[in-house]
């Protein structure tokens, strides 16, 4: 190299400094492909006409051409030729008989470059077909730059270096993988679907598996020596080694005579194989409602959103380009370096793919306790970035009272690009638009409909099941003769949740709902690559035979043949780099077939859905951690002795909030025993949190002061506004005690702080609220005096404290729902207490749209 740059000096003297800079350079990377590609003589030629300089660098190897390499700007491989690309003003390749020239020209103020016109070299000889399922292109070119990495380091590496490899085996790897380049550059510039994975058909020479398999060992053996830090690339992370050898052993096996197997079959683990096949985008990162921070492989940040932003104070702007140890406790600091430092040197995961419990430094000194997981992905690029989810495990900064009381707040839809760009060009339509067509314009404001009436759909109800059938009934009123919606469980677990026909006489049996046999690692057909994480997918025919037997893939055929259809869209609903089902669109033989145009739609149309169904899902899960810890807090009641009680506790029918109810009894120790019922203000899980709070200050007031409910009340408000003095939690709540020996007689002393009043039901039927000692609402105001009230219990009467759920309805005064609960009381005045209870809550409690908590005590002397 360095003598044809001197050649190329010396050759052109009298050239301006500039252009023969330039010369010299693309001389030496032309000369230097040629030795290490071709390894055959090498002729350089160089000279000027007038103002023009002309280079020609030739070899005997014209069966290895020039592959185009993608302008991926972390690339440690493949300058040469974009170099050539970028600086030469004219550039191509000429082959001969056993011949192969590259050339460029080069003047002053010479136009912008032209596009690539490198020829592309076909394979001599016989060849043979090889099919590439399901590429994640992204990963493909991460994985295709380490290669090229390991094989220039074992070409430069010293005798030993390089592990065991022979020279003769290099040559051939090295060889190979050109081919491999130029096929797949070449495929996938030819391709134009717009999923996240490419399906690729590409032509080898049929006697290439040979080269292939020595390929896949000489790689292996570079993976060692990375290891052992014997060359200077570093070594592959588990996805892009096992991509890696998928790619190899599919080129080899088919050439072999063996069967296609999709990258999304393959089986795989957490810290094996990346989660998301769809190339990492920053504004993905951005658009997360979970706190995400992404670094690179030099453990410095390039992407966080406003959430993990907020979760450790700082702002956004102020966390890019740090490095990841300022978020990480000083105590474990060593540790985090030590691990990703052994990530990167060995290629082995430790914490990939786990969900790890540990603390983040918040920026004002804090320890924030957090679960982390983190997983790799793939940019366009060619990087590999390193996506870590923060999850809260307590709030940081809870939010603040007042909007406890507010519904679950939908996360905001992110608009896509594409629905702007469909306004625009709607907006920019007609004579004085952007110069698109009406019917263009037409089209665009369709799709934009379409979307919005989705998202409509979605949102209209909390029910999720509901809710995609009426995106069932919607699409298949404008896009397809029928639709069908599977989605995957917490434990991988597949569901049809809906099937909608565009005729309402076509029927769908029972048995193509519901739950479907498992994905197994048989599953070869198109239902079970697009739950891995392929698509969307386009089956042009549904009457060509399905890739095996397998119950799954019998069972989506089936369907196929029970509702008809000659073509159809199957894709991935995809959120927070999860697959959550599918959608599969159907057209038949009346309706014009599915295209490659349509994709782009089906892609904004399942991004809709899939957020849509996670909000959903996210929603249902804040209700069922709520509830499950409002019932963890419901107490044992004390059991024997002279007071029998019953409680029930009913969470809202609609299933759209989780309340803060609550009800207690316990026994003091001087032997009166306490009886409680309370509503913090809110539905929600914050909610549940300060009433699990409020509840338990009040057990521990009671116990140790043991006063008359009225100071018991007032100490619980003075310790709420103490806790939280600007803002204390606002709660209705009930303190009674029941006093008197085992055999009577017995007496109430209660306090109420805001809540609706006790009812007490004698034997024979009378009914009366107990309203004494009424007070304010807990959290308004400590100063405020409350009394304590007493009121006798007359032997076998029915006491009832419980909560406004029980009466409150809408559209009608509280004073009906009151008189409505004496009226069936006082007709459940000799029932069992539980009993008592149980008709209560069937009686009033049908429908209710708020949480019901009840408290029934019966004092019963003995016999």
């Amino acid at each position: 190299m360095a003598q044809a740059r001197h050649f190329a000096r010396s050759a052109l003297a009298g050239v301006a400094p500039d252009v023969l800079d330039t010369v010299e350079l693309l001389v030496g990377e032309l000369v230097t492909n040629a030795v290490i590609h071709a390894r055959t003589e090498v002729d350089v030629e160089v000279w000027a006409a007038g103002d023009r300089v002309h280079a020609r660098v030739g070899d005997l190897r014209p069966d290895h051409g020039p592959v185009r390499h993608p302008r991926h700007p972390y690339a440690s491989t493949g300058r040469g030729l974009l170099l050539v690309e970028e600086l030469a003003s004219r550039h191509g390749v000429d082959l001969g008989e056993g011949r192969k020239t590259v050339w460029f020209e080069l003047w002053p103020g010479a136009p912008v470059p032209p596009a690539s016109v490198w020829d592309t070299v076909k394979p001599s000889g016989p060849t043979a077909a090889v099919t590439l399922t399901d590429v994640p292109y992204a990963l493909y070119w991460a994985a295709q730059q380490h290669r090229e990495a390991m094989l220039r380091e074992l070409f430069l590496a010293l005798p030993g270096d390089g592990g065991e490899t022979r020279p003769q085996d290099l040559a051939v790897a090295r060889d190979i993988s050109h081919v491999i380049n130029e096929r797949m550059a070449s495929a996938m510039a030819e391709e134009t679907s717009s999923g996240s994975t490419l399906s690729l058909r590409l032509e080898f020479p049929a006697d290439a598996a040979a080269a292939v398999t020595t390929l896949r060992l000489v790689l292996d053996e570079a993976d060692t020596a990375t290891q052992q830090e014997s060359l200077l690339t570093l070594p592959p992370l588990p996805q892009v080694r096992a991509f890696r050898r998928w790619l190899l052993d599919q080129i080899a096996g088919q050439l072999s005579g063996g069967q296609a197997t999709a990258w999304t079959l393959v089986p795989d683990t957490p810290s094996v194989t990346s989660t998301e096949l769809a190339p990492w985008d920053a504004a993905d990162t951005e658009a997360s409602s979970v706190p995400t921070i992404v670094a690179d492989d030099g453990n410095r940040i390039v992407a966080v959103n406003t959430s993990a932003a907020r979760l450790l104070g700082w702002r956004v702007s102020e966390l890019v380009g740090q490095r990841l140890t300022a978020l990480i406790p000083e105590h474990l600091r060593e540790r985090h370096v030590a691990a990703f430092t052994s990530l990167l040197l060995t290629g082995q995961p430790r914490i990939l793919g786990h969900s790890i419990p540990l603390p983040a430094l918040h920026r004002d000194g804090r320890l924030i306790p957090i679960r982390l997981r983190i997983q790799t992905q793939e940019a366009v690029d060619g990087r590999t970035v390193f996506v870590a989810q923060l999850i809260a495990r307590t709030a940081a900064s809870p939010p603040t009272r007042g909007s406890a009381g507010r519904r679950h707040a939908r996360r905001p839809d992110p608009e896509p690009e594409q629905w702007q760009a469909a306004a625009r060009s709607a907006e920019g339509a007609g004579p004085t638009g952007s110069g698109i067509s009406a019917g263009e314009a037409a089209r665009a404001v369709e799709r934009l409909s379409l979307l919005v009436d989705t998202n409509s759909a979605l949102t209209g109800t909390l029910n999720l099941e509901e809710a995609l059938r009426r995106v069932c009934r919607l699409l298949t009123e404008r896009l397809a003769d029928w639709c069908a919606v599977e989605l995957l469980d917490e434990k991988r677990r597949v569901e049809r949740v809906c099937v909608v026909h565009r005729d309402p006489r076509v029927t769908v049996p029972g048995a193509y709902e519901g739950v479907p046999p498992a994905v197994s690692e048989a599953a070869r057909g198109p239902l079970a690559r697009v739950l891995r994480g392929a698509g969307p997918l386009l089956l042009t025919d549904l009457t060509s035979p399905w890739p095996s037997s397998d119950a799954l893939d019998t069972w989506q055929r089936e369907l196929f043949e029970r509702l008809g259809g000659t073509n159809a869209v199957i894709a991935p609903l995809r959120a927070r780099r999860e697959v959550l089902g599918a959608l599969t669109l159907v057209r038949g033989d009346d309706a014009r077939p599915w295209t490659e145009e349509d994709l782009p739609l089906v892609a904004d149309l399942v991004r809709t859905i899939a957020l849509g169904v996670d909000n959903a899902r996210l929603h249902q899960h804040t209700q069922r951690t709520a509830e499950r810890f409002q019932r963890s807090l419901l107490p044992e009641l004390p059991r024997g002795g002279h007071l029998r009680m019953a409680a029930r506790y009913v969470p809202s029918s609609a299933a759209t909030q989780v309340g803060g109810d609550w009800f207690d009894a316990f026994a003091l120790p001087q032997g009166d025993t306490a009886l409680v019922i309370g509503d913090v203000a809110g539905h929600d899980l914050q909610a549940a949190v300060a009433m699990s709070e409020v509840r338990n200050m009040l057990r521990g007031i009671a116990v140790d002061c043991q006063e008359p409910p009225a100071e018991v009340l007032r100490r619980l408000d003075v310790a709420a506004h103490t806790l939280h003095p600007t803002d204390p939690a606002t709660a209705t709540c009930i303190y009674a005690l029941v006093k008197g020996a085992e055999h009577g007689p017995w007496e109430l002393h209660h306090s109420t702080a805001g809540h609706l009043p006790i009812l007490l039901t004698t034997q024979e039927g009378d009914s009366r609220f107990l309203s004494g000692g009424a007070g304010a609402l807990i959290g308004m105001d400590p100063t405020v005096p409350r009394t304590t009230a007493r009121d006798p219990l007359p032997p076998h009467s029915t006491l009832l404290l419980y909560t406004d759920g029980l009466v409150e309805r809408r559209g009608e005064s509280l004073d009906e729902g009151l008189d409505r609960l004496r009226r069936h009381t006082a007709a459940l005045a000799r029932a069992p207490l539980d009993v008592f209870c149980d008709e209560l809550v069937i009686g009033l409690g049908a429908d209710n749209v708020d949480d019901i908590a009840l408290l029934a005590l019966r004092p019963t002397p003995p016999a």
